[in-house]
């Protein structure tokens, strides 16, 4: 059963530092006290289940699809993310996401630490992300796409410098 999105805002504060760490696929293997609260979860709840049940449907799939193809690739990304909680309730968070690898160079895990989204980042990435969401309900990835590219161009950026752009949009 899809839990039913409200309009009630958990807040993250600025030394909320939220962690996460999954599998190869997606799956929630470990999360610090504040990553639970948040969520409105219990361990027992979400461990050993796929990230994607925090994924607030206003969350644009161009967005994922970026970052998994990223991490793929061995890239760190940084990421606005809407997630749902439990309640229905939501928070953002600007994610750090990157791929943690043994000594001997195997995959070990995703980590992702996440921070509260500045106010000014916000005011730039919720229009824009519903223009994505538009996008895909009438044209698919591909006209999302777009215009996301769009949006690093007019930011002085480009998919290489995606991170620095999402930053520099977070210290805004």
């Amino acid at each position: 059963m899809a839990i039913q999105p409200t309009n009630i805002e958990h807040p993250v504060t600025s030394v909320d530092i939220i962690v996460s760490k999954g599998n190869e696929a997606g799956d929630v293997t470990y999360a610090n006290p504040i990553f639970f609260k948040l969520a409105g979860y219990t361990p027992g709840e979400l461990l050993d289940r796929p990230h994607s049940i925090i994924r607030h449907p206003d969350m644009p799939k161009i967005i994922f699809k970026f970052l998994w193809d990223r991490l793929k690739n061995g890239q760190d990304v940084f990421a606005f993310v809407k997630n749902i909680s439990k309640d229905g309730g939501f928070y953002w968070v600007l994610a750090h996401v990157r791929v943690a690898n043994n000594p001997d160079g195997s995959f070990r895990n995703y980590v992702s630490t996440r921070r509260a989204m500045s106010a000014n980042a916000r005011k730039v990435i919720e229009p824009l992300y519903n223009q994505l969401k538009e996008a895909e309900n009438i044209g698919g990835m591909s006209a999302s796409f777009e215009i996301l590219e769009a949006f690093i161009k007019e930011s002085g950026g480009s998919f290489d410098t995606f991170n620095d752009t999402m930053k520099k949009i977070q210290n805004s």
